[in-house]
Formats: C-alpha cells, structure tokens, sequence
C-alpha cells in the first residue's frame, strides 16, 4: 500500500489495525457504521490508500492500467451500496417500468434490513447458507439481494426464463436452503424442487394468488416490527463469499461461479472510475436515471447496473421484459440518460426503423459489453445523437463482469477500452503461453482484485482457468495496440479451422454487419471434406428489405483473406442468443444445420 505523505503514517497504521479488527471479528451492520465515522475524521484518509498494483515478479509485454489504482474500503457488498444513504434517502431507487411501483432508497434500505432479520429469524438462515434468487428484473430484486447480503448469507442469481430441467442443475448444486421467485417462474421451479426431493421455501413477490405452501415477499419485507437485533451477530468481511452467479456456459453446462464481498467492491470501484463515463451526481435538485433492462441475474446487470448505480444514487427504471415499444416509451417517459446495453440493442438502436433521435435525445452516456460491437453498429448510434459518449466494455463472470472499458475522451470504437484499475492484461502465446507485443493476437489473460476466487465445488475446471501467480485465463483471443487499446476478436474454442488456418467467426461477423440490408448474423464452421470447415454465415435481413445469397458473398469475400472466405448463406428469422447477447453456437447449430 502508498500513503500520501509521510505525515499520515502513523494515523494511517492505527486505521490499519482497526481495519483488520473490522474485516474479522465485527458485525457488518457495525463496521459500516465504524469505517464512515473513521473516513469523516480523518479527511478521507482510507480513501487515498491505494492498494498494491501486483505482488507478482515483473513480467515483459503486460498490458497496465490506464485507470488509477483502488482505494481499499473494507466494505461488504451491500455496505458499499449503502454508504452514502444518508445523502438521498428521499429519492426514488427504484420503479417498475410497466406498474409504475417503486421504492426510495430509504425504503428500500428499511426493506431489505426487514427481509435479512426475517431470513435469520423466521427461516433460521445461518452465515453462508445460499439462497436462490429467480427473478426478473423488479424493484424487489435489490430488497432481495441486499437482505440476502446483510443476512450473511450467500446470493445465487438464476435466470427466471429457465426450464425446470435448467433450474434443477443449479440449485441442486448450490445447495440452496431458500428460494425468492416471482409466478413468472414458479411452475418450474416448483417442479425442479419436487424433482430433487427438495422442501425448502419458496417466497414469491406476487401479492395476489399465492400458491399453496408460498410466502408472501411482504411478510418478510414489509415486516417493520420485526426485532432486528439478530443482524448485529452476523459477521461478514471482505474475503467472504458473496455472490454465486453462473458462467454463460457457451462451452457446457454453466459453473457457479464463487465472488467474494471484496471482488464486488473491487468491480464496483473500477467502473465508478470518473474517467469512465461519469453518471451526474446526486443532489437535491439532480437524479440520473438509467433503464434497467440487462437482467439483474447476469453479472454484467448486478455489478454495472445494480449494485454501481445504486451506490451512486441513481433512479433505476426497471423493465421485466425486453419489449422493442416498452424500451422506447421508457427511453423518452423518464427521459434515460445513460444506457448499460449489449450488442444487440445496440444494433436495434442503430438500425431498427422505429427507433429516431427522438428516443435518444436525452442519453449522453453508452455502455455495451458482453460481446464486441463493429464500429459500424457504434456509429449508426452515433448518427442518431452525435453527443452521446459511446464506450464499449470486455469482461466475464469470472471478473465480475468487466476487465476493460473506454475512457471519455475515447474515439476508438473499435476497441474494448483499456485495462481496468489496479489489474493487468497478459495475451498469451498459444502454443508457450509467453506474454506477446502489441499487435500480436493470443489468449487474453486477466489478473486483478475483481477476479473469481474460485469455481464453486469444481477443482478441475478452477485449475483449468486460475494459474498459481494469479492470471485468469478468458479463452477469448485478442490483441493490444501501441496505446493500450485492448481488442477482442473471438473464443479461443470457438475458431473455425480452415485448412489448418485459424479463423475468428466475430471478425466475419463485423464485416457482414456494414450491409445496410442485415440486421443481424452468425457465422460458423461447417465440415468440408478438402479444408476441414469452411465458413458459413446465418443472416437475418433488414424488415422490408430483401437480399440474396450473391450480395452477401460480394459484399464480404472482397474485404477477406481467401481462407475466411464465407462459403455459404443462410437466411434466418433470428440469431439465438444468451440473456448476455453473446450467439449459442451450439444451438444455432441445432436450429439450422
């Protein structure tokens, strides 16, 4: 750790000591309590330490920070969402987009304090015991997950669209001892509980229609007379687990991925870098608002959208469903001003005809991650509202959600951004796994405080991904320029081979998305008895528009080598894809080949 002058040592080792006493033996509740009164009077001190950029022996070719390095907090999760309450308690935290039904932060503080003493006492959850959460995206989501959080147990997101079947592997792996669900998805999850022989209860946030046996959110939410005094107990620090999401599983059935409380922290202090686009700050007269439509569920949506925002005071507009006419009305209604997005409504908002200047008019901040944009799809955006910063970010669940992201005064929207706040970028040979120059593509490896600690209950897939001096390893291939600008060009596993050439599917992709008559596509290597697989491309057309085979092929096998020559065309009603928007090859390949 750096201090800032020699002056605050000996203050700074005595807020050490009590730090160290706090990660270990306090009561949440009470530290967050402890570490702010400690801030205020000494001037902010635990901010300006900064933590260590690396431990690690020095390597050559690594590609560095271009953010500042992050201050240490000693924060839990849900304390650091909470630390700057006492600023906005008045405003709105959160409301729904089709109801109309929200919470302010005081509220919804006051709700999810109720839900962890009710979690303790009426359910009897102890420390670490998980509880899945299996909701759309609702202002009860951040009830849920920050009482869940403060009750010392452990969150599961799972996806509310998934089968019983898909839920079923989940829980049945996480060991969950509670359930938190909406009647969106209780058929399946009842049925996935029955089929494991599960009796462990289920509560639902519908007020009306209760099924049989369920309990009522409000219950235990709304429950305000409830004796708290049981939270005082719980202890949580840093190093504790927090979350336990799942990978995307594009290379097989998802892996509960383990994020402690201090990686949660970590990502949330690197995408609050004002360097990134920096949200307005609130105040008594000014509140940003943002439209929550990436799902809660998924890492990118819990850090960036959720826990990030909240912390910052935002309103979140909550929208359950992605609906192209609801998403519209609520980009104009509450007048939305910065965008966490994927690359497919980034493609919608550039392309989709029903979408003008007037739905963006108010937005002065984009973010897309999950999956590479073109700088085609960036600039059609761009045409709509040329003020809006346009940023593209690059991360995984085994990071939180995020290991690079653009800068404001960025114009390179080709790029992922640059590398985040007090971590490193390794691309590695893929053959010596030495660390490779600029320009040179390899396999990216990640290193820094947001990365998983480990994968849950699965030891040989960890050793796979996490070496022993602290890289993980993505299994997307990329490569870095001369100005730090990192780029993705695909999945490792996901490399068509021609003729013993490798051949990254996006990078076709790209090229076939500048037709102004396609919408969207895929590409994927199908077996040829005289190159091994050869490229074939899944487009979906522009609506109105009509296009053959022929214009596909000129129009890309002009502006390729001749071994990513696209060989063949298919045109398809639509490209399947994860909540993330990252393309199910796998399924494509069920649906078409």
């Amino acid at each position: 750790m750096a201090l800032i002058n020699r002056n605050d040592k000996r203050r700074f080792e005595k807020i050490s000591s009590v730090l160290r006493l706090l990660n270990s033996k306090m009561a949440s509740a009470v530290r967050s309590k402890v570490l702010k009164v400690i801030n205020k009077q000494n001037h902010g001190i635990i901010s300006t330490v900064v933590r260590q950029k690396s431990s690690y022996p020095p390597e050559k070719n690594l590609l560095t920070s271009a953010f500042k390095d992050l201050p240490v907090t000693g924060y839990t999760a849900n304390d650091f969402v909470w630390q700057n309450l006492d600023r906005w308690p008045d405003k709105t935290a959160t409301v729904c987009a089709v109801t109309g039904r929200g919470y302010t932060y005081a509220q919804t503080h006051k709700m999810s304090v109720a839900f962890a003493a009710s979690l303790r006492t009426k359910l009897k959850l102890q420390n670490d015991d998980k509880v899945a959460i299996i909701l759309p995206n609702l202002p009860e989501y951040p009830v849920t997950i920050l009482g869940v959080l403060q009750a010392g147990c452990i969150a599961s997101m799972m996806n509310p669209v998934y089968t019983a079947d898909e839920l079923k592997r989940q829980i049945q792996l996480v060991k969950c001892k509670a359930v938190v669900t909406s009647q969106i998805s209780y058929a399946n999850v009842k049925k996935a509980l029955t089929e494991l022989k599960l009796d462990i209860p289920i509560i639902l946030t519908d007020n009306e229609g209760l099924p049989e046996g369920t309990i009522k959110f409000a219950e235990f939410a709304q429950d305000f007379g409830l004796d708290t005094s049981c939270l005082k107990s719980v202890h949580r620090g840093p190093k504790d687990l927090a979350i336990l999401p799942f990978s995307s599983g594009t290379t097989g059935f998802p892996k509960g991925v383990v994020l402690t409380h201090e990686s949660v922290v970590a990502m949330n202090q690197q995408i609050a870098d004002p360097e990134i686009i920096a949200i307005k700050e609130t105040s008594a007269t000014n509140q940003a608002v943002l439209p929550a439509i990436l799902p809660f569920f998924h890492i990118f949506g819990f850090n960036a959208l959720m826990m990030n925002q909240l912390s910052l005071g935002v309103k979140l507009v909550t929208l359950p469903y992605f609906k192209p006419e609801l998403f519209l009305q609520t980009l104009v209604q509450h007048k939305a001003e910065v965008l966490f997005i994927v690359p497919p409504m980034v493609v919608f908002l550039g392309k989709h005809p029903a979408v003008t200047s007037k739905h963006l008019e108010s937005v002065y901040g984009i973010i897309s991650g999950a999956a590479p944009v073109s700088k085609g799809d960036a600039q059609a955006v761009l045409a709509k509202n040329p003020n809006i910063l346009f940023r593209q970010g690059y991360g995984l669940t085994e990071t939180n959600g995020a290991c690079t992201i653009g800068k404001n005064d960025d114009t390179n929207h080709s790029s992922v951004g640059h590398v985040l706040g007090s971590a490193e970028v390794k691309i590695a040979d893929l053959t010596t796994q030495e660390a490779l120059g600029p320009g040179e593509e390899g396999e990216i490896w990640y290193r820094g405080p947001n990365v998983m600690a480990r994968y849950y209950e699965n030891e040989e897939a960890t050793k796979e991904v996490l070496t022993e001096d602290g890289w993980y390893k993505t299994g997307d291939i990329g490569k870095y320029d001369e100005n730090k600008y990192l780029y993705v060009t695909d999945r490792l596993k996901e490399l068509i081979k021609v003729k013993g050439f490798q051949v990254p599917p996006a990078e076709l992709e790209m090229v076939l998305r500048t037709h102004p008559k396609v919408l969207d596509c895929a590409v994927l290597g199908i077996p040829d008895p005289i190159s091994g697989e050869v490229p074939k491309a899944f487009i979906v057309p522009q609506p109105g528009q009509t296009v053959n085979e022929e214009e596909i092929l000129e129009h890309i096998n002009t502006k390729v080598t001749v071994y990513k020559k696209i060989k063949s065309v298919q045109f398809v009603s639509e490209i399947p894809k994860n909540p993330a928007g990252k393309i199910l090859r796998k399924k494509l390949k069920e649906l078409y080949c």
